[in-house]
């Protein structure tokens, strides 16, 4: 294969991409868990033989921003993965978000009726699991004080080879569940997703050849990249300060200095107060999955998502710190509420460059809800409600809607009622919650 011409261009970004939504359909259908088929909290991507991503289905955008960094960690445990290996990992420090974000790895290799089978890519997926374990239902206890409160931490760990699951694996994770055979079922929910990926790279493969296949993950990123240093140079250039309060202890600053230089972009999160002793910390991966969804939204939304769009982008964010968390701080909130402050904050430093492109902050959480127990009839229900999406410069904010790091579904109240020991008594828009003005927020929820 020549270089692509634009027509062979988009037919293959559309084929990569349709290769990570299909790993999300399936993944959905054979999930046990209402939170994965029910809410959608789970996210699909492909990468290249070294790890670097190359299509994302329109998942979730703080699954999909960290989940190279689990890839990464994964390849540096294991080097280059040979057929039939699946690693699974959620360790924050070690490319994971929180706890209960599962991502499974694994490979893709072509035909090997003419030797050892090439390997052709990688396949990922990242499911919200509704307890691993910890000090609580749901594994995000609002009174941790450290991440062994937290729940189950997995470091890159092989749960399926060329022979299948490793069953021992399968029944550790389990065993640290109050909900085993849930856990079962997503797990191998995950395994399915990566099987169908695998696949259709495999396809792909055939279709383009082993070579062409190669070539055509890098044009597509480097098409990315050419797209959004083009918007980048729009911006004009400069330095851009924001800051804000996290509402933990007596205030915690999130503090960020935007520069702006030709075609690239620097986020630097100095001046962030350090970690703090409860849930509420982000490790680097969520900070860098909150900038790269706001270096998206600002700069081309309609370039394929792929590592290509993030070359001209520079995250810096202090060690140590509640934007770049480290051993032993709990992380289950810095994931869900954290991020969504962070956005928040570049929006506001992005807003002195583009005052007529940025949207007004929304609702600023993930509005986290768990219910559970223990014992015979043990069960944990987790969901994030939707929100008010904050006004634009050009229309009124959405009501009742899933806004920046999330982007998963409300759970049906028929759903919840038939899977949990609940009952849903109202379910309607706040009214009146969205603001005043000419674009007035979005409504927030009853539920």
């Amino acid at each position: 294969m020549s270089a692509l011409s634009p027509v062979e261009l988009e037919v293959v970004r559309h084929a990569l991409a349709g290769v990570a939504e299909e790993m999300g359909v399936a993944l959905r259908r054979a999930a046990y868990s209402p939170n994965i088929k029910e809410r959608a909290d789970c996210s699909a991507a492909v990468f290249d033989p070294d790890g670097q991503m190359v299509a994302q289905a329109e998942h979730i955008p703080v699954h999909l921003g960290s989940m190279p960094a689990s890839v990464a960690a994964a390849l540096d445990a294991f080097g280059e993965f040979p057929p039939g290996l699946q690693v699974c990992l959620n360790d924050p420090y070690r490319g994971g978000t929180h706890l209960p974000d599962l991502t499974i790895v694994a490979a893709a290799h072509g035909d090997a009726s003419d030797g050892a089978a090439p390997l052709l890519g990688y396949v990922a997926n990242r499911a919200h699991h509704a307890d691993v374990g910890g000090a609580a239902p749901g594994s995000m206890p609002a009174g941790a004080t450290d991440i062994a409160m937290e729940g189950l931490r997995i470091p890159p760990v092989v749960v399926a080879d060329a022979g299948g699951p490793r069953q021992d694996v399968l029944d550790l994770i389990a065993a640290n569940s109050r909900t085993p055979a849930e856990r079962r079922g997503d797990l191998r929910a995950q395994f399915a997703a990566n099987h169908v990926g695998a696949r259709r790279l495999r396809e792909l493969a055939v279709r383009l050849g082993r070579d062409g296949l190669g070539r055509a993950m890098r044009a597509v990123c480097d098409y990315s990249d050419q797209r959004v240093r083009r918007a980048v140079g729009e911006i004009p250039d400069g330095t851009y300060r924001f800051s804000d309060l996290l509402e933990v202890g007596g205030g915690t600053t999130i503090a960020v200095t935007v520069t702006v230089d030709g075609d690239t972009v620097r986020a630097d999160f100095a001046g962030t107060d350090p970690q703090v002793a409860c849930n509420m910390n982000a490790v680097e991966a969520v900070t860098l999955s909150a900038a790269m969804f706001v270096f998206r939204m600002l700069t081309d939304p309609g370039a394929p998502p792929n590592a290509g769009c993030y070359r001209a982008l520079e995250v810096v964010a202090p060690e140590g710190s509640v934007v770049a968390a480290t051993f032993p701080a709990p992380t289950a909130a810095g994931n869900v509420e954290t991020s969504q402050r962070i956005v928040d904050v570049l929006l506001g430093a992005f807003a002195q460059a583009l005052p007529d492109r940025v949207p007004a902050a929304g609702q600023g959480t993930m509005n986290n809800l768990l219910i559970g127990c223990a014992g015979p009839s043990a069960f944990s229900y987790y969901e994030t409600l939707g929100g008010g999406e904050g006004g634009t410069p050009h229309r009124a904010g959405m009501s009742g809607v899933h806004t920046g790091m999330t982007n998963t579904r409300n759970t049906p109240a028929e759903a919840l009622e038939l899977a949990y020991p609940l009952r849903v008594w109202r379910y309607e828009l706040r009214e009146g919650s969205g603001g005043e003005g000419l674009h007035p927020g979005g409504e927030g929820l009853v539920r």
